[in-house]
């Protein structure tokens, strides 16, 4: 399977030690399927940054079977309460190596705030969020399944 990871460079070895922490999956090695996802990442780096928005092309197998995986189908009651756990600092993904799910960009986080609050119920802010354009991560937070799994294909800068 094709993936991609948006960045300021390019990225041939991922490197777990550059992580963010508190962020939906919490730290590890973000790509997606979605090409124009991606895109999207690098140009935001690269307004927030500097440098040229660059996304990189890796080959990833899909045999994960000898990982510990969490997979969010879908944006659900369980996916809310990972992603707040996450971004209020606790450590839910050191449960897994491998984490894919819908991605709480700005907008969806916006919705999530408000559950993470109180403000709102879980049932009212997935009614929200299923209007937002659909997204997609795969976090891997384990360095031998990133040496495993990935391999670099290409990169290229984003136009404009």
């Amino acid at each position: 399977m094709t993936v991609f990871h948006g960045s300021i460079c390019e990225v041939r070895t991922p490197d777990l030690s550059r992580s963010k922490k508190n962020i939906d999956f919490g730290p590890g090695f973000y790509v997606t399927t979605i090409r124009h996802q991606a895109e999207r990442w690098a140009k935001r780096k690269s307004a927030r940054l500097g440098g040229e928005a660059v996304v990189t092309e890796f080959n990833m197998l899909d045999d994960w079977s000898e990982y510990r995986v969490k997979t969010f189908p879908e944006a659900s009651v369980e996916w809310l309460d990972f992603v707040c756990a996450c971004r209020n600092g606790l450590t839910p993904y050191t449960n897994y190596d491998i984490i894919s799910g819908k991605v709480a960009n700005d907008k969806v986080y916006q919705a999530i705030d408000m559950y993470r609050r109180g403000i709102w119920d879980a049932s009212r802010t997935l009614k929200e969020i299923m209007y937002y354009e659909d997204s997609q991560q795969i976090a891997i937070n384990n360095a031998s399944a990133i040496a495993d799994l990935l391999s670099f294909t290409r990169s290229y800068v984003v136009a404009g």
